[in-house]
């Protein structure tokens, strides 16, 4: 899960460079990503989803036309809002049938975070401990079946999967609850992957049949610097591929709403995700 205090410091030690620029350009400007290459026209909607616990709301974003790849996209502490809406239909416009969710639907519809990454985290901390590795799974099953139902999915295909901060070990826990569809899968500054407890996420690779690509914040490297051997020896073992790599920015710094969003690397690591797209899901 997200570290509030680990957010916290990064505030503080990447985002100085930045807060001068987010002032002068105002947070819309901020917030724009380019365009995807070749993108191809979108189609949008607001859409829930009957879950175990509930009715989840989402965002449902897809190709103008025609059956597509299906990706599930998992926010950060923040929440679905709107960075993570620009995202999804980001990626929608690569090819993909994207589904970006609101992971705290039980207690709270989106938006949760009133002024989205920059909300205090002592805000959204007590909407993050409504989850647990059982919710995860439970809610990754339906909604990839939600996925498989719809017109704009090419059920063919396998389905992907990404997950930003405390969406890291659900991203883990997604292709381990749905192996026989989860085909790819990227968590971007993925909090506890990696810990002694028995229900840690990597403990879960023996159960998977994706291949992975985990962008890894240089803070958190730092913090434990261990963590990511044991993710390559994990997915070794298991025999799938999995491109790990510590990048030179701080935890958070995907989502371009955050004020230690990094755009350089940012890019990079949406670059990597395509690629392993590309690979996996075309």
């Amino acid at each position: 899960m997200c570290d509030p205090k680990t957010y916290e410091e990064d505030l503080k030690k990447y985002s100085r460079r930045d807060i001068g620029a987010l002032a002068a350009a105002g947070m819309g400007a901020a917030m724009m990503l380019p365009r995807a290459a070749n993108a191809v026209d979108v189609s949008d909607q607001d859409v829930t989803i009957e879950t175990p616990d509930g009715v989840c709301d989402a965002y449902y974003v897809t190709p103008a036309s025609g059956a597509h790849a299906a990706v599930l996209i998992w926010p950060d502490i923040f929440g679905l809002r709107p960075a993570f809406r620009q995202m999804g239909k980001r990626l929608a416009e690569s090819g993909y049938s994207v589904l970006v969710v609101n992971p705290f639907y039980r207690k709270q519809k989106a938006p949760t975070a009133a002024k989205g990454a920059s909300t205090p985290i002592s805000d959204v901390r007590s909407l993050a401990r409504t989850l647990s590795p059982e919710t995860h799974t439970t809610d990754a099953k339906a909604f990839v079946a939600w996925l498989d139902q719809q017109a704009q999915v090419d059920t063919s295909k396998k389905v992907g999967t990404t997950g930003y901060c405390m969406g890291g070990p659900i991203v883990f826990r997604t292709a381990a609850a749905v192996p026989d569809r989860v085909g790819a899968a990227a968590t971007f500054h993925g909090g506890g992957l990696v810990s002694d407890s028995p229900d840690s996420p990597h403990l879960l690779i023996p159960e998977m049949e994706a291949q992975f690509l985990i962008a890894v914040a240089e803070n958190d490297d730092q913090r434990d610097p261990e963590a990511k051997n044991v993710l390559k020896e994990s997915f070794a073992q298991a025999d799938l591929k999995a491109e790990i790599e510590v990048y030179p920015a701080g935890h958070g710094w995907c989502p371009p709403d955050t004020r230690v969003h990094n755009p350089e690397q940012a890019e990079k690591a949406w670059s990597r995700m395509l690629a392993l797209f590309k690979e996996t899901l075309a």
